[in-house]
């Protein structure tokens, strides 16, 4: 057993501990409280940390990590450009992503693994295209939940879609737990929804769907024009395909097909109404943020305070390296906190980046908090010697990440800070 105290304790799920401490056995967190009152067995390994805090580990709820070497491969494709439109960063990563090679893609992933682990990351929730890549997740220290994509108009291809999905799902080993992501409502067929929403049923698994992320979604799902129709499914082939407009929103649409339930987690809703919000909030949907990735596309910012103030739950995530310039949970809590100064408090923003996410991939149970028999998942942090009442904003304002702990085990401490 090893106990690590600190100057001040952020459980998460109950008041900070001034002075608090966890114990860790066989990475498990097995008590959790006053240091004083924790219990010392013989043989028993304690470190104190003076002038620090310990927290969770961070849980990113929403992350591509095949783009990690995005950036690169933009210069060494010859595609550097800046896209003006979400619509024409979809066509570059398409063009891009066409070109790589398998030993590309794969680097690719091992660099996301290590930057999340660097910047104080412990699991995510990942969406995975490329079902081969799985093996880099089952042989990686993180855990969380590999959301495995599934999109498409063309039948025939769904059903091969289908078969290699439920095969990859079953082969699944490892941290990491199934997951679905059907990407969006107008990338993937109505019957191909339907089929991947029915597996998730059959599976007990939850699904991740991309939700009303840009103008241009409104747009097509509206009345099946703009540059979605005009560019996206001529670039797909998916021209014959072109739905009747439905004058709906992705969310009623969505609910009209019966697919929104507490497994469901949407990803951005940046352009949801105060209509939609309801719906996702009576089918218990789950809410997923990632606002530098929206800030970056230009595709709006999500209305926060409805969204806060709906009661909906709340996780974080940073997208990919495509549209964000990190894979820092903390540089994203960052900038929300400075985009949106007056809507969440230091603690809410810590919380969604730990217990909301977590929540999120259905692993409320094993991480996001400092509990008794969650996984030893822990971060420390320095700096704050006098942090006084609100030791959550004293992270946020001055906290330095010294080291991260995966299963009780010490990570080498982050090359650079998280912030």
């Amino acid at each position: 057993m090893q106990i690590y105290t600190a100057s001040y304790l952020l459980p998460i799920a109950s008041p900070p501990i001034a002075g608090g401490g966890i114990a860790v056995e066989n990475g498990r967190i097995v008590a959790v409280g006053p240091a004083a009152e924790l219990p010392v067995p013989s043989g028993a390994k304690v470190v104190d940390l003076p002038g620090c805090a310990i927290l969770p580990g961070l849980v990113n709820a929403h992350t591509h990590l095949e783009l990690t070497h995005f950036p690169a491969w933009k210069v060494r494709k010859n595609l550097d450009y800046l896209p003006k439109t979400y619509v024409e960063w979809i066509s570059q990563v398409v063009k891009i992503r066409r070109v790589l090679t398998p030993e590309e893609v794969e680097q690719s992933v091992r660099e996301g693994l290590r930057l999340c682990i660097e910047s104080g990351t412990t699991a995510v929730g990942e969406i995975l295209s490329d079902f081969s890549l799985a093996h880099l997740y089952e042989a990686s220290p993180l855990t969380g939940r590999l959301f495995l994509e599934g999109l498409g108009q063309d039948p025939v291809q769904g059903e091969a879609l289908l078969k290699r999905l439920m095969a990859s799902l079953q082969a699944l080993k490892g941290n990491f737990l199934p997951g679905i992501s059907p990407h969006t409502p107008h990338t993937v067929s109505q019957a191909l929804m339907l089929e991947l929403n029915r597996l998730s049923q059959w599976l007990d698994i939850p699904k991740a769907i991309h939700l009303s992320e840009s103008r241009e979604e409104v747009s097509f799902m509206f009345d099946s024009t703009g540059p979605i129709a005009e560019v996206m499914y001529q670039m797909a082939h998916w021209d014959e395909y072109l739905p009747a407009p439905r004058k709906a929103t992705s969310t009623s649409y969505l609910e009209e097909l019966g697919v929104l339930d507490r497994k469901t987690l949407a990803i951005h809703a940046v352009h949801v109404t105060p209509a939609d919000v309801a719906v996702l909030k009576e089918r218990g949907v789950t809410v997923v943020l990632c606002p530098r990735s929206n800030d970056r596309l230009n595709v709006g910012k999500a209305p926060y305070r409805l969204l806060k103030s709906s009661g909906l739950p709340l996780a974080l995530g940073t997208d990919s390296l495509a549209s964000n310039d990190s894979l820092s949970l903390w540089d994203e809590i960052h900038f929300l906190r400075e985009s949106d100064p007056d809507t969440f408090s230091p603690a809410e923003l810590i919380a969604m980046a730990t217990q909301g996410s977590a929540r999120a991939l259905g692993l409320e149970g094993q991480l996001g908090t400092l509990e008794a028999g969650k996984r030893g998942d822990f971060l420390v942090f320095s700096g704050l010697e006098g942090a006084g009442a609100d030791a959550a904003a004293a992270v946020l304002e001055r906290g330095r990440l010294e080291q991260v702990y995966l299963a009780g085990r010490s990570t080498p401490r982050p090359l650079t800070p998280p912030f």
